[in-house]
Parts: C-alpha cells; sequence; structure tokens
C-alpha cells in the first residue's frame, strides 16, 4: 500500500506599505542616523561672533571631528534629536535632565594639542538668565550685587555639562602648562607662544592728519573701532600690521594695552585683593593637571573654587581661612581631570579664559576640521570653501 502525504502551501501576500508609512520610516532612519553621526563622528557649527578672527571668520561653516579627541558619551541622554538645547521656534528646553550619565570619552585620534581649534562647552554656561541667554550669569552677579539679587530679579536656567552653549576658540594651554601674557604677548612655559599671521590685536595709530584709506582698511581686513582728533583705535592682523606702519601719513603704532595692575576688565579669577591681572598683563597660571596636587591658600582659592565644587562636585567650605573639602579639613587638592586653556585670536575682543579660567576636559566637543562653507557681506567667499582650519589659519 503507497501511503501519499499531501503538503498545504500557504501563500502570505504582504500588505504593501503606504507612501506615508513610507516617509516616516525613512524620515526615522535619517534622524537616527544623523543623530549617531553627529554625536560619533562629525557636527556641523558656525562662527557666531569676530573672537576667532582672521584665522575663523563670521558665518564660517565648519565640520568639528568628535574622532579627533575621542566622541564623548551624551551625558543628557533624553533630548529632542538633532537639537542642542532649546527648542527653534517655540523656545524651551529641548531636553530632560532626569537621566544624567557620567562623563565617559570613547577612544580617538588623540589628544587636545597646544594650538589647536578646539569647540567646547562653555563652562560658565552652567546657569542662564532666561531674559538674557547670552549674557555671563556670574558676570551679571558681579554687577547686580550677587546671586540672590539676579534671582529675585530674573528667571534662572540651569544646564548640565553637554548642553551648555558651545564656543570655539583656540587652545593656548594644555594640562601643566604655564600661561602669561605679558604687554599683550602670550607666553607658554616661559617662551613666546606660535604666533598665527591671521590673528588680530588693537593697535592706536598716530597719522599726520590725513584719514586712513577705507579701501586700505576693507583690502586688509582692518576694522577701524574709534577715532579721536588723529588717532585711530584699529584692529589689525598680525600680517598686515607692517603694511600700516609704511603708510606715508602713519606717525606712529603702538598696541592699545591696559597697564600693569589694572582690573578694569574684570579678568579671571575675580579677586583683585589677590590677582591684578588684565587682558594684557595676565598670570603667571598653570593649568591644572589630572593627578597633580596643589596647596590652597586663602591667596589662591579663587582660582580653584569652581574646579573644587562645580566642575568636579565636591562640597567645599571655607571657615575662617581653613578649607573643608566633603566634610574633611585640608590645605590641598588633588585634580580628577585635565584642563585646558582657551584664548580668541582676536586677542582684544574675545571673551575667553582670561575671564572665566579653565576648560575642564569633560566639556571638550571637538576638533575644528575645515570650513565647508563661508559668507560675508559681499556673498561667498569662494576662497574659503572646503579648506581645513591650518590651511586658514597660516
Amino acid at each position: 500500500m503507497r501511503l501519499a502525504f499531501w503538503k498545504k502551501t500557504e501563500v502570505v501576500t504582504k500588505k504593501k506599505r503606504s507612501v506615508a508609512r513610507e516617509w516616516i520610516d525613512a524620515a526615522v532612519f535619517a534622524i537616527i542616523a544623523a543623530t549617531i553621526i553627529r554625536t560619533f563622528f562629525i557636527e556641523a557649527y558656525t562662527i557666531p561672533t569676530p573672537s576667532m578672527e582672521g584665522s575663523m571668520l563670521v558665518n564660517d561653516f565648519l565640520f568639528v571631528s568628535k574622532l579627533a579627541y575621542g566622541p564623548r558619551v551624551p551625558m543628557t541622554p533624553l533630548a529632542v534629536p538633532l537639537v542642542h538645547n532649546t527648542m527653534p521656534v517655540t523656545g524651551g528646553k529641548s531636553y530632560t535632565d532626569a537621566v544624567q550619565w557620567k562623563y565617559h570619552r570613547l577612544p580617538g585620534f588623540g589628544h587636545v594639542k597646544r594650538y589647536d581649534v578646539v569647540v567646547f562647552n562653555f563652562p560658565n554656561g552652567d546657569t542662564i538668565i532666561s531674559e538674557m541667554p547670552d549674557k555671563d550669569y556670574y558676570e551679571v552677579c558681579r554687577q547686580e550685587g550677587g546671586a540672590e539679587a539676579v534671582k529675585a530679579k530674573y528667571t534662572i536656567i540651569t544646564r548640565p555639562v553637554d548642553k551648555k552653549d558651545n564656543y570655539i576658540k583656540r587652545c593656548m594651554g594644555i594640562p601643566g602648562d604655564k600661561v602669561q601674557v605679558i604687554d599683550g604677548i602670550v607666553y607658554v612655559n616661559d617662551k613666546p607662544a606660535q604666533l598665527f599671521p591671521h590673528s588680530k590685536m588693537n593697535y592706536i595709530v598716530l597719522t599726520r592728519g590725513m584719514g586712513l584709506s577705507a579701501d586700505f582698511l576693507e583690502d586688509n581686513g582692518i576694522e577701524v573701532k574709534g577715532m579721536e582728533g588723529n588717532a585711530y583705535d584699529i584692529n589689525v592682523p598680525n600680517d598686515k600690521l607692517d603694511l600700516v606702519k609704511k603708510l606715508p601719513n602713519v606717525i606712529s603704532v603702538k598696541l592699545e594695552e591696559l597697564p600693569v595692575g589694572s582690573t578694569l576688565d574684570g579678568a579671571f579669577p575675580q579677586d583683585t585683593a589677590n590677582f591684578k591681572w588684565n587682558r594684557d598683563n595676565y598670570g603667571p597660571i598653570v593649568i591644572p593637571k589630572k593627578g597633580a596636587t596643589i596647596t590652597l591658600t586663602p591667596q589662591n582659592i579663587a582660582l580653584y573654587r569652581r574646579v573644587i565644587f562645580n566642575y568636579e562636585s565636591n562640597k567645599l567650605e571655607e571657615r575662617n581661612g581653613q578649607f573643608f573639602i566633603n566634610g574633611q579639613q585640608t590645605n590641598t587638592y588633588t585634580f580628577k581631570m585635565d584642563y585646558y586653556w582657551m584664548m580668541g585670536d582676536n586677542r582684544h575682543n574675545s571673551a575667553d579664559s582670561r575671564y572665566w579660567g579653565f576648560v575642564p576636559e569633560d566639556h571638550i566637543v571637538g576638533k575644528a576640521s575645515f570650513v565647508w562653507l563661508s559668507y560675508g557681506p559681499h556673498g561667498i567667499r569662494w576662497n574659503r570653501l572646503f579648506h581645513s582650519i591650518h590651511s586658514l589659519e597660516q
């Protein structure tokens, strides 16, 4: 007897997705892919202010490499994708700090080097005045009589590290370096720092009565900041200074600088009793290095308060000249992180480490890589497109 086995075959018809569903799936995939690229590989930024002129110009659009120093794992993971800290159009926070992860950085191609152009989270950006988001909260507190007076007058917002505003500056000091500014010249470890040709400084130019040619100023990227009689206050790139000195109607060119001992510009650490520093005569100051131990005194504590309390999350108390860290009396402190000293290339027009101090390693976002688009008052700057930062600073 033969047995016949019959296999029943079912035909499953796959339901075709709607056009709307296909668009939604594509959008979700694009957002996820863009978020991964933006977080771990490369991100686009725009230069908003002239603090890095003339190496970087306002409205330079650049890509910043996250791989250069190692991508930072998000510390505030619950956030709207592709938005930094504020919702577009509607305003308000684009994240929730209900979940906070500890700082961790994946391996990268290297570490922050001296003279790198670096994007980082603004150290003083942990507290924001809602009505004046572009103002430094701590500076406003000093101007208006303290934190309590400011809190009574304005709406205060606090931000986690990775949701602070992004800044871009040049790293002038790495962990362990000694940095000093003498008569406007930066010294690193007692040697003059590298001078970049397009970096700018302010000079007082005395003329014989004839004005400075508008065409000459525009062609050479020179800005007139002010004038009084035959004297001009001008902002000049380093490589154009000799041209100014050779003008037939120029009598003298002198660097505009604040004298030694002047504290009028409120330089960090804003302790005028112990630190009579300013933008042109500053330091010396040693940049904190992970594992290094310092001795704390009433004279130097102003340099390290934010490091100990804000950046490294210790409880710091000061009583009658004595220091208590996490409840223990001590006169020493060992740093948990590396720190950096950042300065703008437009030295007299830059709010940088001279005003708000050290940049912790967990604030480092990435290294400026290349400019992909740039435009100015006269349209697109074709000569800057797809140029590396290294080539533009030469």
